[in-house]
């Protein structure tokens, strides 16, 4: 029987009726909110205030006896404070069976009405308040440690203990975005409280200390009355109460931390805390509230009429929102701190690593920022470093789907504890996979080699190329970036014409980047495409007259380190005619930009109405997770089977098929293109808006979440603001946000975050670039 069934369904009549025989007179009876019970308010012939409370059908005797005894252990220990305390009927019951007229029989009992203000009724609270809230909770949890009963060991939905098994009912919260966000918090249980539910103390709690069972006196409302509702008592652990009570407090509150550690405070002066209580109660008051909004959506579904339960569902997402937001570390030294404890950040300090690093970590790789970071987790959109510090990643486009997604985790959890191999066994993800990825490109894109980054992928696309034409020479865009091999190197203008490059090599051929603000034709020259194009054409005649031809045209789709560079329309069209007229192939670059983050389309390349011979997919493919790909057609696959084996030891193997997979169904169900496409014209609008307040910036370009703005010192001359460029990102670093440059100058300012991003981050994003762009003004 579940909950929802077993609720009593008593008529106005019919409780007139009990409460006429409980006292032998007739009684002024009106309802009261309630969950899962009915509670109606009961004035007898005298005057006397009570609630009739009828429980539902699953609640034993034994779980009703228990609430009457705990409630009569605190009014013995603490007759300072109200508790709802027992009546006997005039047959001298507490506790009594009722009927209603379908024949459904239910526990029945008579309390004492309390009088006094909630504290959900008060419009604001003060320190004094909260920390008298704490010192109260700490007083109940301290005089029940010797209480203990057989009707509180019980399984019930509201143990915080069991909010894992709320996972059941996450279909019933009908936003993805918040069903994601309440995943996210349940995986963080998981991850961090769940293993270490054994070494926390355990107790009899009152375990619902919530703003609407807590009583203020009506005089002085800093002062906590007493405690009502005792029908979710339960034997586990029992820092649990204190959270409970800090996540009610925490509502409405411009800083919940200082509202959380006020009740901390009050707590342990009472009743003190254990060090790795106070370490995991931000998690803690994180399930809660998870457990607050799965119930309030499965109740509104099956039980619509009970507007009780989604009380506080409004705040509990606003505070689940801002607990995203709050890195964790910082809420555990405010705890800590707030009671005494040491804080530490984790692991070695970032002078130490940077020494470490330096004397075992090649030097050619370089780190971001003049200070750099130090990361210890990510969550969705943000990052979190080890100082407590809260960073919104605007510029990390693996994370393709938000970082630590809980789909994708659990998936590759999963399938890592079940099996990892390789492709010369058979298993049913590496061909699950394959028919879903082909299913998203046009024909006669249908064959797929699994690899392990951007990089493989294109250096076997050029492999591919090379052995299907027979030839070998290569046309690039330059600034173009396409990898690390030394065959992705010759193809990336970017590393060969830069530092430590060997420049040109005599079989690979440049055009310019077909750059619309800054190149050679512009926006107002209607034929810029068919101009930026006709240098390839030029190219190929070049290699004729040397009795030569070419392999294969490599771009990516849209261009990253170029700039974020965006093509006119037909560039890409009249390019690809050119290639094939001398059977030449044409190679999409996706690594970058596929998989909906343009917005208008799954792909970049369709943005440009074209069919590549080859694309090369990485970084969001797996959400980063080390999985890539080369999708082409089956005649230049079967090309490739030439007697020379392909083998890949980890590519396309079981667990990151399964992580592609979990991808893939994240970008469906959850509606993630279009919401790069809406969310991301958004941003392209508010940052024009900054274009005509801020001479610096010179264009805003891009599509959906790939977006570019590029800073310049003239208009007239284009001038490169490249200082100002990364003093901006420096500055919105300082701030809380992630950025980095791109661009031949690095004077532009790339923004790709993951495409779970909302409005209101592009109003944070954009809001803060004015400041920035203002104080550099």
């Amino acid at each position: 029987m579940n909950l929802i069934e077993a609720r009593p369904r008593f008529s106005f009549g019919e409780v007139e009726k009990v409460a006429e025989e409980f006292f032998g007179t007739k009684c002024q009876v009106k309802p009261l909110p309630g969950y899962i019970d009915q509670n109606f308010y009961v004035e007898n012939d005298r005057a006397e205030k009570f609630v009739l409370k009828i429980s539902h059908r699953a609640d034993s005797r034994a779980a009703v006896e228990a609430q009457i005894a705990m409630v009569s252990t605190l009014t013995e220990k603490m007759p300072e404070y109200c508790f709802p305390t027992i009546v006997a009927s005039k047959q001298n019951d507490t506790i009594f069976t009722v009927k209603n007229s379908n024949g459904d029989e239910h526990l029945a009992r008579m309390v004492r009405f309390i009088s006094g203000n909630f504290l959900s009724e008060l419009k604001e609270t003060t320190d004094e308040m909260l920390f008298n809230l704490g010192l109260f909770l700490g007083k109940v949890d301290r005089n029940l440690m010797d209480f203990d009963h057989c009707g509180l060991h019980r399984g019930l939905d509201w143990d915080l203990k069991n909010v894992l098994d709320s996972r059941r009912s996450l279909a019933y919260i009908p936003e993805p975005g918040k069903r994601r966000l309440v995943e996210y918090f349940l995986l963080q249980f998981e991850t961090h409280v769940f293993p270490e539910l054994s070494r926390l103390r355990r107790s009899a709690i009152h375990n619902d200390a919530n703003d609407f069972n807590v009583l203020v006196d009506e005089v002085q409302p800093e002062k906590i009355k007493g405690l009502i509702d005792f029908g979710d008592v339960v034997f586990s652990n029992t820092i649990f109460e204190l959270a409970i009570g800090c996540t009610y407090s925490m509502f409405h509150k411009s800083d919940p931390l200082q509202a959380a550690t006020q009740v901390i405070q009050g707590y342990h002066q009472e009743f003190p805390l254990e060090k790795l209580e106070l370490e995991l109660l931000y998690f803690l008051i994180a399930g809660r509230l998870c457990q607050s909004v799965i119930i309030a959506a499965e109740s509104r579904v099956l039980e619509p009429e009970n507007k009780y339960i989604g009380v506080s569902e409004k705040d509990a997402w606003k505070l689940l929102d801002y607990l995203l937001s709050c890195n964790p570390e910082r809420a555990k030294r405010r705890f800590l701190r707030s009671c005494g404890y040491q804080w530490q950040a984790q692991g070695m300090s970032k002078n130490e690593i940077l020494k470490r690093r330096e004397k075992l970590i090649g030097k050619s790789l370089s780190i971001s920022y003049k200070e750099p970071l130090k990361i210890i987790g990510g969550a969705l959109h943000y990052l979190y470093d080890e100082s407590g510090k809260t960073y919104l990643d605007a510029v990390n486009n693996v994370p393709h789907v938000g970082h630590s997604h809980p789909h994708i985790v659990k998936t590759a959890q999963r399938q890592m504890a079940i099996l990892n191999t390789n492709t010369r066994y058979l298993y049913d993800y590496l061909i699950e996979y394959a028919e879903r990825l082909t299913a998203k490109f046009p024909d006669p894109l249908s064959v797929c080699f699994f690899v392990n980054s951007g990089s493989e992928a294109n250096d076997l696309a050029l492999r591919l190329a090379k052995n299907f034409t027979g030839q070998k020479d290569m046309i690039c865009i330059d600034a173009a970036y396409h990898g690390t091999t030394a065959a992705d190197i010759e193809i990336s203008p970017y590393k060969f014409d830069g530092p430590g490059g060997a420049g040109l090599a005599a079989h690979i051929h440049k055009v310019e980047v077909p750059d619309v603000f800054r190149g050679r034709y512009r926006r107002d020259d209607p034929n810029a495409a068919k101009k930026y194009a006709r240098q390839v054409y030029e190219k190929i005649e070049e290699l004729k007259k040397s009795g030569k031809s070419i392999a294969a045209f490599i771009s990516e789709s849209l261009m990253g380190v170029a700039g974020q560079i965006v093509f006119p329309d037909g560039y890409l069209r009249h390019v690809y005619r050119y290639v094939r007229d001398v059977g030449g192939l044409c190679i999409a670059d996706e690594v970058q930009i596929g998989f909906g983050r343009v917005g208008t389309h799954f792909w970049g390349f369709e943005t440009q109405n074209v069919v590549p011979d080859i694309v090369t997919l990485g970084k969001p493919i797996g959400n980063g997770h080390p999985l890539a790909a080369v999708v082409t057609t089956p005649e230049i696959a079967d090309a490739f089977a030439n007697g020379m084996e392909y083998f890949n030891t980890y590519g396309g193997n079981p667990v990151s098929c399964a992580v592609g997979l979990a991808v893939l169904d994240v970008i469906e169900q959850e509606g993630l293109q279009e919401n790069a496409r809406v969310v991301g014209e958004y941003l392209k609008n508010r940052l024009q808006e900054l274009k005509q307040k801020f001479p610096l910036i010179g264009d805003v370009r891009g599509l959906g979440l790939f977006l570019g703005v590029e800073l310049v010192r003239s208009r007239e001359t284009l001038e490169p603001a490249v200082e100002e460029a990364t003093e901006t990102v420096e500055r919105m670093k300082n701030r809380g946000i992630l950025l980095s440059t791109d661009g031949p100058f690095y004077n532009v300012i790339k923004i790709k975050p993951p495409i779970i991003f909302t409005k209101k981050h592009v109003d944070f994003l954009a809001g803060n670039l004015e400041k920035v762009m203002g104080e550099m003004a």
